[in-house]
């Protein structure tokens, strides 16, 4: 396997003038061809948001909104229901289920979240609930976050999503999100989840205010935890879409999106930085569809999924498909030489008719 990069030498990887990006590519590529061989994956999933109305109210946020505005919303369990069987309906294997902290909802409304929809679609793997919303469930029930993490997992939880990292350096934090928890909680969780058997994802939220130096240092504390835990399956670059977003509207960044090659750059960075993570993903989502696929050849092997009714970036202001089937995954991933292999939650070979 490549060599283990040191900060230096993983900062030189940032900058265009030391490290051109075809380089850099044919470096990451070759790193994903050691670890997943032509294999890139995906799964037929599904978003549920279930309410927008959120106490943190983020600077980099546009989704969240106050209790009582126009746009505030909180679905109710029967709506939850409905979106968790229009999923299973159309062959989802992982609903994916993420929200605003809202400060009126109790513990047990997560819980019997996850315990109905389990009972009633048990086909559905259920990756939920980001580390901050893992942490508020601890503050609300006075358990500790291994108990709320054991109480989910009885419930029906597999997997835990890896939103609300942002940047892992607090004093980018204390701009773009100063009321979410710092970096440690964030670590602590998963650290906390893979100790319990828990596996999650991570994330990077770049093309904001951070700097090269922010990024690496970032990359490296997942990279710490990893080898101290085993438990990430795979990192999710994500492009900052600024439009909305109270960064965008205090004038603190520019309204453009990140450039195809500073999203290229970042996907192989994070790809050869993570010598000791299974996966990068190119989400097509915040990446853009033909960005995503040019990103298999940069390291990438996954694709997320078909994303039905993802919420949070698309009220950022991504112009991408509201979902996209199988067979378009599928010719995505062949078009870019690659071997498309449909997956659980839990990266195994997942078996159905949509396979070809």
């Amino acid at each position: 396997m490549t060599e283990t990069l040191t900060f230096s030498q993983a900062l030189e990887l940032l900058d265009p003038e030391k490290t051109p990006l075809h380089e850099l590519g044919v470096r990451a590529d070759a790193l994903r061809q050691e670890i997943c061989g032509d294999d890139v994956f995906y799964n037929v999933n599904a978003h549920i948001n279930p309410t927008n109305v959120c106490q943190y109210r983020c600077a980099l946020c546009a989704f969240s909104t106050d209790a009582g505005t126009e746009r505030a919303y909180r679905m109710s369990m029967d709506e939850i229901l409905a979106k968790a069987q229009e999923a299973a309906e159309n062959r989802c294997s992982e609903l994916h289920i993420v929200s605003a902290v809202d400060p009126e909802l109790p513990y047990s409304w997560y819980l019997d979240m996850v315990r109905l929809v389990h009972q009633a679609f048990p086909m559905l793997q259920i990756k939920a609930f980001t580390a901050v919303e893992i942490a508020w469930m601890s503050e609300i029930s006075g358990k500790s976050v291994a108990e709320v993490l054991t109480d989910l997992r009885l419930a029906g939880l597999v997997t835990l999503p890896g939103g609300g990292a942002e940047i892992l350096v607090d004093s980018v934090r204390e701009i773009i999100c100063k009321k979410k928890p710092m970096s440690d909680v964030w670590l602590d969780v998963h650290r906390t989840a893979h100790k319990l058997g828990i596996p999650s994802t991570a994330t990077i939220l770049y093309g904001h205010i951070e700097t090269p130096t922010h990024r690496v240092e970032h990359l490296m504390k997942l990279r710490d935890l990893q080898t101290e835990t085993g438990g990430f399956m795979a990192l999710i670059p994500l492009a900052f879409h600024p439009q909305c977003t109270p960064l965008f509207t205090e004038g603190n960044v520019s309204s453009r999106k990140t450039t195809a090659e500073a999203d290229l750059r970042m996907i192989a960075t994070a790809r050869l930085i993570l010598n000791n993570f299974p996966h990068i993903k190119a989400y097509w989502i915040s990446l853009g569809i033909q960005t995503a696929q040019i990103a298999l050849a940069y390291g990438a092997s996954d694709l997320d999924g078909t994303v039905r009714h993802e919420k949070i970036h698309h009220d950022a202001g991504s112009l991408t498909p509201e979902c996209l089937d199988v067979a378009e995954i599928q010719d995505l991933i062949r078009e870019a030489g690659r071997n498309p292999v449909e997956r659980d939650s839990l990266y195994r070979p997942h078996m159905s008719e949509g396979m070809a």
